[in-house]
């Protein structure tokens, strides 16, 4: 429960600068593939985060490849049930939805490879090698573009803090 407490966000917010419709969707199917193939997984933290995202990638690119194949049909969402846990105030919760989402639709403005790169490394904190591996690329053209997308973003006008009105 820890690791899907810990991942499950980034990899949800990962899944959604993809440009994926459905992220939910696929991040279940990634959490399901994971628990299968659990027993046979070796490797420290590190190496766990790269398996998920590497599955969840794999995923995402037959999910794709599915809706190309058919097309999808519109439906209303489901009416939340109430939760009895304890939640943080609606105020916390909006102010980060908030600059959650305007992170997310600043990195969103990037070519689809660096949003990706950028995504992987410091969304979902994977080694530069591992996120070479899994875009193909070499590890330093993925740092050149990480850094590149990082400075393209800073110099975003929708990157600067919001000022605080008294």
């Amino acid at each position: 429960m820890t690791l899907w407490r810990t991942l499950h966000p980034p990899l949800l917010r990962y899944l959604t600068v993809r440009g994926d419709p459905a992220p939910e969707d696929v991040a279940s199917e990634t959490w399901m593939h994971v628990v299968k193939g659990l027993g046979g997984f070796e490797g420290d933290v590190a190496a766990f985060r790269a398996w998920l995202f590497t599955i969840a990638r794999h995923r995402a690119v037959d999910h794709g490849r599915a809706r190309a194949r058919r097309p999808a049909v519109p439906v209303g969402e489901p009416a939340e049930l109430p939760t009895r846990e304890l939640v943080p105030s609606a105020e916390d919760e909006a102010v980060a939805r908030d600059a959650t989402t305007r992170a997310l639709d600043l990195v969103a403005t990037l070519p689809a490879t660096q949003a990706e790169m950028v995504m992987l490394r410091v969304v979902a904190g994977l080694e530069v090698a591992d996120v070479a591996r899994l875009v193909d690329k070499k590890p330093g053209a993925v740092r050149v573009a990480v850094h590149r997308a990082l400075q393209t973003l800073a110099q975003h006008p929708d990157a600067r803090p919001a000022r605080e009105v008294v």
